[in-house]
């Protein structure tokens, strides 16, 4: 027992020190752009842009920040309008749906980039997605005149978000940024324990089995589905370490860690990330259901435009 809990330890170690590497000097530069004024720059920038998919000018600024800092910047974001912010239900939940497909680009996508994709094909799929996905959702149902009811976000100003969003100084980042790390260490220790209960029970080679026609469906190798599977259960940053060790253990070829990567790049953290925007009050059909299902159609292409090959021969996704 005591051997196995220290394989354990070691291993999760390992994986962790390998995100901490990519996360940190990606975190401390986000920081320093952020005290510049450089992420609300850029959201301004695109502000007007937001206006040609149906959306105010402030869900620029709030999206912006989530691409820089990730969904609970994203958040800290809305509170700062939310007295002021009109929406209708579409257009929080396209907001919604943006923001989880989109956010926390420097970070998630290096750790993409380190387990074998392309960081600028890949933050290209997520931005292209949120930003055609959200104009559709705004679009259909002004068509279709659902969720058309107008939303308060007064409430958020008082909430506990707004609460734990308030700290901004040197110091309450660094302590944020320390705890982060931390979390991630023991997560990363959790998930290797639940995934060796899982395969010694066989539960993942079941799962597997019932996860095969979705795999086929969108051309990702079913070898790939465990650890895939954590990755948009739980969030990205946990699926890439796995992705990072799996493809060194089972040597994937650059097709099944591409298309494994994108799966996670467009659809990670289903639990935590929606849980949040549901209840911020997005609808779960926009920033779930659509989400998945977007997620597949789009891997499906890709399968289609990079053909399983013997020679290895198709669409190239480096790691530029």
């Amino acid at each position: 027992m005591t051997t196995y809990l220290s394989t354990l330890v070691r291993r999760s170690l390992r994986l962790f020190l390998t995100l901490a590497k990519i996360m940190l000097p990606v975190l401390v530069a986000v920081r320093i752009g952020e005290s510049l004024g450089l992420v609300d720059a850029v959201g301004r920038l695109i502000a007007p842009a937001m206006d040609l998919i149906g959306l105010p000018p402030e869900a620029g600024i709030i999206w912006v920040t989530g691409v820089f800092t990730g969904v609970y910047g994203a958040v800290a974001a809305l509170i700062g309008f939310a007295a002021t912010l009109q929406l209708t239900s579409a257009q929080l939940s396209a907001l919604c749906a943006m923001i989880v497909f989109a956010h926390a680009l420097p970070v998630e996508q290096s750790i993409v980039r380190r387990a074998g994709a392309s960081f600028w094909i890949t933050s290209g799929l997520r931005v292209g997605a949120a930003v055609c996905y959200g104009g559709a959702v705004v679009w259909f149902c002004g068509l279709a005149g659902v969720l058309d009811q107008p939303v308060s976000l007064a409430w958020l100003q008082g909430s506990r978000l707004a609460a734990d969003s308030a700290g901004h100084g040197l110091l309450a980042w660094i302590f944020s940024t320390a705890f982060s790390l931390g979390l991630t260490f023991v997560i990363i220790l959790a998930l290797l324990l639940l995934l060796d209960v899982l395969d010694r029970t066989g539960a993942t080679r079941r799962f597997t089995a019932l996860m095969t026609p979705v795999l086929r469906l969108s051309g990702l190798d079913p070898r790939a589905a465990p650890v895939t599977t954590v990755g948009v259960m739980l969030g990205l940053t946990y699926g890439g370490a796995l992705i990072i060790e799996e493809a060194e253990k089972q040597r994937f070829v650059a097709r099944t860690r591409f298309l494994a990567l994108a799966w996670l790049s467009l659809s990670h953290g289903l639990i935590e990330d929606t849980a949040l925007m549901l209840a911020l009050g997005a609808n779960a059909w926009v920033v779930l259901a659509g989400r998945v299902l977007l997620t597949l159609v789009v891997v499906g292409v890709l399968a289609r435009l990079w053909p399983d090959r013997p020679d290895g021969v198709g669409l190239q996704a480096g790691r530029a």
